[in-house]
């Protein structure tokens, strides 16, 4: 069978975001694999090593994207494609989701998996958005899978406003998946080695017969005018005393100065 696997590149989630000029600081950052994606990855790979098959890594970004794919490759994954063209850039999740929808539409597979959500701007939009473009069915949040003996239907286990529901769908179908179904591998020595040769295809917005005005910064609907951080929190307060007499100023405090009772 053939999965492919929708990924993401974003900061390291240790990396201390500066922002500046109303733009975020991306000198001297780490970038990874988004870590929703990573349980895609991981699962795409428990698949094939069931049911034998190829992996394939499907990236929407900036050149320096490739050291991300080959990140993916390292886990095993067997080949990727690189969505890498200006047009692309700048987009929000609408066009975004036009490219990735417009590179499967090129592709044989049997299962799409993706992060429920890339942890740099949690829209949780893009492999919605994907699926309703190629008219197939959907299932988000993934916490367990199980396909079918014939590999036409899934059976999907997801956690649901505090409890869990099972639903089952036919396939091909565009599965998002989240922390709890799977524990990501790390790469080994041999496969970090081996992605060096894996095959990395780029495809820009020709081949995949898009016009550049409608895609990228060009066709977003959504535009980011500034970022701002938060205003720093004032200091706490800490209230001396005897618990009683602490608890009678606490209550004070909060009336007359907080006014929040």
């Amino acid at each position: 069978m053939n999965v492919v696997v929708l990924i993401k590149r974003v900061p390291d989630t240790e990396t201390r975001i500066q922002v500046k000029d109303g733009r975020v600081v991306t000198e001297g950052i780490s970038w990874i694999i988004s870590p929703y994606d990573e349980y895609g990855v991981e699962e795409a790979l428990r698949l094939i090593e069931k049911y034998t098959g190829k992996v394939t890594l499907l990236c929407l970004g900036p050149a320096e994207s490739k050291e991300t794919i080959r990140k993916g490759l390292a886990l095993g994954a067997d080949e990727a494609i690189h969505l890498n063209d200006p047009a692309f850039e700048g987009g929000d999740a609408t066009t975004t989701a036009k490219v990735l929808a417009a590179a499967l539409k090129k592709m044989q597979f049997d299962v799409v998996l993706a992060g429920k959500q890339a942890v740099d701007e949690d829209n949780a939009q893009v492999a919605v958005r994907v699926a309703e473009l190629m008219d197939l069915p959907h299932v988000n949040s993934v916490i367990k899978l199980e396909l079918s003996e014939d590999k036409k239907t899934a059976k999907c286990l997801r956690e649901v406003d505090g409890d869990r529901d099972v639903a089952e769908t036919t396939l091909p179908a565009i599965i998002t998946t989240q922390q709890g179904l799977n524990e990501p591998r790390y790469p080994s020595l041999k496969g970090i080695m081996g992605a060096k040769k894996k095959p990395i295809t780029d495809w820009k917005a020709a081949d995949l017969g898009l016009d550049p005005a409608t895609i990228g910064a060009k066709g977003a609907k959504l535009e980011v005018v500034r970022l701002d951080p938060p205003p720093a929190r004032p200091p706490g307060k800490i209230i001396p005393g005897e618990p009683t007499v602490a608890a009678k100023e606490l209550v004070r405090l909060l009336r007359e100065e907080a006014k929040v009772i």
